[in-house]
Parts: C-alpha cells; sequence; structure tokens
C-alpha cells in the first residue's frame, strides 16, 4: 500500500480504465527493475522525488517505468508533461495545463488557459482534491520555475505527487533526490556470452544490435568487444544504443576500435527523438549549454585528470594560480559542488572520508575537446604534470616510514596520474621533470613488485632529454639497476653494474651522500651476485655506514 501521505492512496480494486498519456515504449527495459521498485518504494514516503543524472543515462525511461507500474492504482491517472521543448520559465505551467486540459477537467490534449487566468492556481484549484502522479520531464533548463511550481503543488495538493526527472535536483524542500546509476558493465577479461549477459549494459546493447542486424552472435570474441564498448560508454543506456545502431555498418569489433573517436562515430539516434537526443555530442552539448563560464572553465579542466582527483589537486591545477584569470565567487570548492550537483562529476567517498572527484569518461572526451578548443590544454597539462611531481616527492619520504602503508594506497589511487604525467613529460622533452617524476615513484613501484612500469618509464625517463647532475637523475639509475638486479641473470647484472656506477657518478657530482650509498649498496649487492664477497662486503659495510647515518629509516632495529 502506497503511502495516503504521498498522495498514492491506493483504492481497494484499481479503477477499470485509469487515465494516463505516456506513450508505450517501443523497446524492451533493460537492467533496471531493482530501481524501479525502489524509486516506487521511495514515492511512498516523499511527495516530490527527482530522478538525476547526466544525459543519456535513461531518467525519462525509468520515469515512465515507474509511471506505468501505478497507472493502475491512481483514480485520475498518470500525466508526463514534456519540457525539453520549453524555451520560457513562464510557459511550464502552461504547459501542465496543457497536458492536463485544465479547462476540461483532466481531458488529455492542450486546452490554453486564457491570458488572464494565473495557471498555478488554476493548476491547484483543480488538482487539490484529485489523486494523481504528476511526471515533469527534463527539468534541468527551467529548473527554478518547475521549483517554484512542484513546491506549490505539492504543498497544496496532497494527492498529487511529483516524480521529475534532471541533471541537476529542483531544490525544494522535502524533495528525495534519486541519482539514476549507470547500467551495471561486465569486468575486463570477459568473453562468456551467458555471464557477460547478467550485466544491464551488455544485454541492453546485444538487444539493440539484434534489432538492427538479426544475424548478430555474441560469440567469444564479440563478447570482449562489447565489454570493452560497455565500459568505455560508461554504462550510459543512450551512448550504448547509438553504438549498438553502428553493428551493422562496422561490425562490433570495428565499433570498439573506434570509440577514441566516439562523437564522431556514435551520431546514428532516431530519427523521431529529440535533436539533442539522436546524437552523443548534442547529448553533452545540452549539458554544457546550461553551465555559467566558471563551470565550463572548470569542467574543461578537470579533463587533464586521469582517474579522478582530490579537491586540493583540483585547486592546485584548475585553479586561476594555475591557468590564471579571476577567482569565481565561492572558489573552486563552489564550482566543484554545482557541477556535482549538475550530474556532470562523480564525487566519491574513500575510506579515510576525503572526496575524489571523477568525469565519467564520455564527458572528460567532451571536456578534453573544449579544453583544445580553449587554448589551454598545454598549460593544463604541465600545471597538472608540476603538481604530480610535487606530489611524488611530498609522498616520497613517507614511503620509507610508519605512514608508509598510507602513502601507497594514496599513490595507487592516483597512479593514472601520474603515470598520465609522466608521459606528458616525457613527450614533451622535459627530462628534469620526468626525473622528479620517476625518482621518487621507482620506491612505490619497488614496493609494490611493478616491474612493467619501471621498464617503461625509468629508460624513458632517463632519455626524455640532457639533464644537469641532479639526486633525482641518481635516484632513477640507481633505481634502474636495482630492478636490472632482481632479474638474476648475467646480462641483467652486467647491465645494473654500469647503471650502478653512473648513479654513484651522479650522485657524488651532485654531492648527494645518501644517492651515493644507495649506489654502492647496489653494486655490493651485485659484487656478492658475481663471487667477490670481499668486494661485497666493503662496498655494503660503507653504504650502510653513510645511509644509516643520515636516513633514519635505514637504520638497523635493535
Amino acid at each position: 500500500m502506497l503511502a495516503q501521505d504521498a498522495g498514492l492512496d491506493l483504492p481497494a480494486e484499481a479503477p477499470a480504465r485509469p487515465r494516463t498519456n505516456p506513450r508505450v515504449p517501443l523497446t524492451s527495459f533493460v537492467g533496471r527493475d531493482e530501481e524501479v521498485t525502489r524509486v516506487t518504494a521511495v514515492l511512498e514516503e516523499a511527495r516530490l522525488v527527482t530522478l538525476t543524472g547526466p544525459g543519456g543515462s535513461g531518467k525519462t525511461r525509468l520515469a515512465v517505468e515507474v509511471a506505468a507500474g501505478l497507472a493502475d492504482h491512481v483514480p485520475d491517472g498518470v500525466w508526463l508533461v514534456e519540457l525539453a521543448p520549453l524555451r520560457s520559465e513562464g510557459a511550464v505551467a502552461h504547459a501542465v495545463a496543457a497536458t492536463l486540459g485544465v479547462r476540461g477537467g483532466l481531458r488529455p490534449g492542450p486546452v490554453p488557459l486564457p491570458p488572464e487566468e494565473d495557471p498555478v492556481e488554476r493548476l491547484v484549484e483543480l488538482l487539490e482534491a484529485r489523486r494523481m502522479l504528476l511526471v515533469l520531464d527534463n527539468c534541468e533548463h527551467l529548473v527554478d520555475a518547475v521549483a517554484k511550481l512542484a513546491e506549490v503543488l505539492v504543498t497544496s495538493c496532497p494527492g498529487v505527487p511529483i516524480l521529475a526527472t534532471s541533471r541537476e535536483a529542483l531544490g525544494v524542500v522535502g524533495e528525495r533526490r534519486w541519482p539514476v546509476p549507470a547500467l551495471a558493465t561486465p569486468p575486463p577479461g570477459l568473453r562468456d556470452p551467458r555471464r557477460l549477459l547478467e550485466y544491464g549494459a551488455a544485454r541492453m546493447f546485444v538487444e539493440r544490435a539484434r534489432a538492427v542486424a538479426p544475424g548478430f552472435a555474441l560469440s567469444d570474441g564479440a563478447g570482449e568487444a562489447v565489454g570493452e564498448i560497455c565500459r568505455r560508454l560508461d554504462g550510459l543506456p543512450l551512448a550504448i544504443e547509438l553504438a549498438a545502431a553502428r553493428v551493422p555498418a562496422l561490425g562490433v569489433q570495428a565499433v570498439a576500435a573506434r570509440l577514441d573517436d566516439r562523437f564522431r562515430l556514435l551520431t546514428g539516434g532516431s530519427r523521431t527523438a529529440l535533436p539533442r537526443q539522436q546524437t552523443l555530442r548534442a547529448v553533452v552539448d545540452w549539458s554544457w549549454e546550461l553551465l555559467s563560464e566558471p563551470e565550463r572553465a572548470m569542467l574543461r579542466r578537470l579533463a587533464v585528470f586521469t582517474g579522478g582527483c582530490t579537491l586540493e589537486a583540483a585547486e592546485e591545477v584548475c585553479g586561476p594560480a594555475a591557468i590564471g584569470g579571476p577567482e569565481p565567487p565561492g572558489g573552486a570548492l563552489e564550482v566543484i559542488a554545482r557541477l556535482v550537483d549538475k550530474s556532470l562529476l562523480i564525487a566519491a567517498h574513500g575510506e579515510g572520508g576525503e572526496p575524489r572527484y571523477q568525469l565519467l569518461e564520455t564527458v572528460r572526451a567532451y571536456a578534453a575537446d573544449r579544453l583544445a578548443e580553449a587554448g589551454e590544454a598545454e598549460r593544463l597539462a604541465r600545471a597538472h604534470a608540476e603538481r604530480c611531481a610535487g606530489f611524488a616527492e611530498r609522498a616520497d619520504p613517507q614511503l620509507r616510514g610508519p605512514g608508509q602503508l598510507d602513502w601507497v594506497r594514496r599513490l595507487e589511487a592516483d597512479h593514472d596520474n601520474l603515470r598520465a604525467a609522466l608521459r606528458w613529460a616525457v613527450a614533451a622533452g622535459d627530462g628534469a621533470l620526468a626525473l622528479r617524476l620517476a625518482a621518487p615513484l621507482s620506491w612505490f613501484w619497488y614496493l609494490r613488485g611493478d616491474r612493467h612500469d619501471a621498464a617503461e618509464w625509468l629508460p624513458a625517463a632517463l632519455a626524455a632529454g640532457p639533464t644537469a647532475n641532479t639526486s633525482a637523475k641518481a635516484r632513477v639509475l640507481f633505481a634502474s639497476a636495482l630492478f636490472r638486479v632482481e632479474s638474476g641473470d648475467a646480462k641483467g647484472a652486467a647491465a645494473a653494474w654500469e647503471l650502478a656506477e653512473e648513479s654513484r657518478a651522479v650522485a657524488e657530482r651532485a654531492g648527494d651522500e645518501v644517492g651515493v650509498a644507495w649506489a654502492d649498496s647496489a653494486l655490493g649487492q651485485l659484487a656478492f651476485i658475481t663471487g667477490d664477497r670481499a668486494l661485497a662486503v666493503e662496498v655494503v659495510d660503507r653504504a650502510l655506514t653513510a645511509v644509516t647515518a643520515a636516513d633514519r629509516w635505514a637504520r638497523p632495529r635493535r
């Protein structure tokens, strides 16, 4: 039984022919049955529920399914008001009145009010004794007007709860916001067709692909590509449907391969859909146009982060100090909060409670295009790389102290950003910056046993460009030697010896006594491996004396 105080007081027997205007969808409803149940339950407790989420996340379709399930239980029916075509805030109440056929007493069809009549007062007068569900669809561009109308209706008409869809909440007292999640996506490497179809995103792709390509089969090879498509499109239903529409022309593997250029690829939407729902770019364009200039600036700049960022990182890299320009009212925090509210930025809270902010891959790709158009991409990439280097350098001493585990986790959370910063520094030929990044990260990689990153980035940083003799260069040479020692073969040992000797020479010229000691420790290990135990003892003893004098973490515990 739905709660009476929410306006959905169910009669003992459902009316024979309830009035309703939402059209019956022509495609299957996939992966959201639980959401329908849960949103329906929320409508038992609240008179205003707003489904929020980014464009293409399936808010309207979920609202229609919820409404369809309630149509048999509300005497005066379910009514959906489509607000997307409206351009004036003053048109909102008139659109609701026209949908309900106010002058005819809830007859469907546009029945305009005389200009002298107040549509809000007329709506209240008619609806205060009614029992119905009102669905207000696509509210985000008229959110202030919709909020005012919704507040009047839910406080004056107890039998008329409202289910709204919007990219941001209406901000009305008593409103329940329901973020619409993405469809579940398969994990990487999953190929089994039966297991793939357990995930809503893959099931939707397959069903939509078979609708346009009846011979489409989910073979093992196709299954892996389907999983990649679903993940890279963030589980967004509209994007998945647009991708499936390309299967007849390209095949599923080619669709997956072309997602780097997703905005040119995903353009085959329904001819009967609203223009902003016919292409993936148009979907994101709609959200972009609703942003203020400070919000646009922050959104495009956040594209420089890979794998998300903390508030501190966003302020350092994307704020006026890094890129120039005036400080927005309320600072970066206020702008970031508004982007979260508008479903363009995801806030996640980890174990430590510090939020991390992340863009969906589709939004990030769009924002990166806008960043390039604004001519800020190079400056932001440098600011991002410099910030990452500073973060890695702050972490370095902590990795040899009691907070080691905490800092390993922090570096792991930003590992994608650190790799991206290294990639940029190497490509830009900035050897000094590449070494600043690689030196502290080398110990992080060693602690994790991460030979892959070490093998890729240590030589790349050394080759990035000529640099002076610095402690960072000595550290990278030492780490390179250490990883070669780990290989355990004669060829690796010979290469490691040359690297360790060079590390020692660079550290001496840089006046880095600890760097000299660490290089000696590597030489001592190599001497032991090659059988020269006397030399090994001599070099390691010298290294131990030097390093324990300078590095408390290296001292033996007694």
